[in-house]
């Protein structure tokens, strides 16, 4: 890869990641994931903002692009860390030995996550909120964005170009071809749509409160540019990702999309003989149905349709007393990414003994969900039983259109 020219002096110098491996080792990115750091050259100093892990080639790719702008021992004299997690930082022990006398600025919580994560203390200094750095003719400040998505997270604003290097915020999963959001292809367009929601829902969801919080401290900056740590450089429409990540966050507390995610699974086919009619019901009033059968597809999927939907049908049967194990993982997931407030069914089938509903009670209470309904039988379903469910999710289909 070639350094891409975001400004006079200004630079993204990125690796593309493959497929190999789960994200954060648990998301799987079948498309890879672009690993950015920039580079702002000023007219007296050099400023290198966030590193890369060592992934994949990631840092030999950087290293040969830093070389291609002629940032070598000597000419280097800043890093900064806008967030510390390791796929941004990993590569700081390699780094800190090219560059000796590199200058690391970060927050002031980032500070001992250095040295816990790498033994680093030395030229590691702090930077306060709305504090600026001269680089000649370029001047960056920064941001405290707290717990977007780390407590220690912060972001750096190029004030001449209105260039924000936004680290985790803005970002999205997939490798792609052109740097910037108008070099895209209409795939590639499609494929960003996808994997900036996937990204949004499994990396930032927890932390939504704050990315609104984030979002309202920067409102006032103007911004021409765009640049995350992950996906393309947004320039042609800044603000369009920035309004993306506010609707995406408002999904918390809602209002969300009139759709509904189903997501099911089935032992022996009992559960899944209802399927059908849970599906028929919902279709009946005419919304987008998202269905995601469990465990065939990755909780990563189930959460990206689950957090934009107002509308959430489980059905799993009962497994040894109590619900069955993959179900049990994916609402976990749902719970921790805060998924709150949906309204709800719930079906699914038992052999000798009940027990799955008692567990989705607890997290039912938990995540506040408005259940509308439950269609639990023995065995397989009755017609009263397919009708019933029928009945119940075009009920709950029509109250989420409205």
């Amino acid at each position: 890869m070639k350094p891409d020219l975001l400004a006079d002096g200004v630079f993204r110098v990125a690796a593309k990641v493959g497929s190999r491996e789960l994200f954060e080792g648990i998301w799987p990115i079948p498309d890879g994931v672009m690993l950015n750091t920039y580079v702002v050259k000023g007219s007296e100093k050099t400023a290198l903002i966030d590193l890369v892990k060592d992934w994949d080639g990631a840092l030999d790719a950087v290293n040969e692009q830093l070389d291609a702008l002629s940032v070598g021992e000597g000419k280097l004299d800043y890093i900064i860390i806008n967030h510390m997690e390791p796929d941004h930082t990993g590569a700081m022990q390699q780094v800190i030995a090219a560059y000796p006398k590199v200058q690391i600025l970060c927050s002031e919580k980032a500070v001992p996550l250095i040295k816990h994560f790498y033994k680093i203390e030395k030229n590691v200094r702090s930077v306060k909120d709305g504090e600026t750095l001269c680089l000649g003719d370029k001047t960056l400040k920064f941001f405290m964005t707290p717990n977007i998505h780390w407590p220690e997270t912060m972001m750096t604003y190029l004030e001449e170009d209105e260039v924000l290097f936004s680290c985790d915020a803005f970002g999205s999963f997939g490798r792609y071809e052109g740097c910037f959001d108008d070099e895209l292809t209409s795939e590639e367009q499609e494929k960003l749509i996808s994997e900036t929601e996937r990204y949004y829902a499994n990396i930032v969801s927890s932390f939504s409160t704050f990315v609104l919080r984030g979002i309202t401290k920067l409102a006032n900056v103007p911004l021409k540019v765009v640049a995350p740590s992950h996906g393309v450089v947004w320039r042609k429409d800044p603000l369009k990702v920035v309004q993306w990540y506010q609707k995406l966050a408002s999904y918390m507390q809602g209002p969300r999309e009139k759709e509904v995610a189903v997501v099911w699974s089935s032992m022996y086919g009992n559960t899944e003989a209802l399927l059908q009619s849970i599906v028929d019901g919902l279709k009946s009033e005419g919304l987008p149905v998202h269905v995601l059968q469990i465990p065939q597809t990755h909780e990563s999927f189930v959460l990206e349709k689950v957090w934009r939907s107002e509308g959430l049908v489980i059905g799993m049967p009962t497994y040894e007393y109590k619900m069955f194990p993959p179900m049990y993982h994916v609402l976990d997931i749902l719970e921790r990414s805060h998924v709150v407030g949906r309204k709800t069914l719930r079906f699914g089938s038992f052999g000798w003994s009940g027990g799955a509903q008692k567990q989705f009670d607890e997290f039912s209470t938990a995540m506040k969900l408005d259940c509308r309904g439950v269609v639990e039988y023995q065995g397989s379903p009755t017609e009263e039983d397919k009708k019933k469910a029928y009945d119940l999710a075009k009920a709950l289909a029509k109250e989420i259109k409205g």
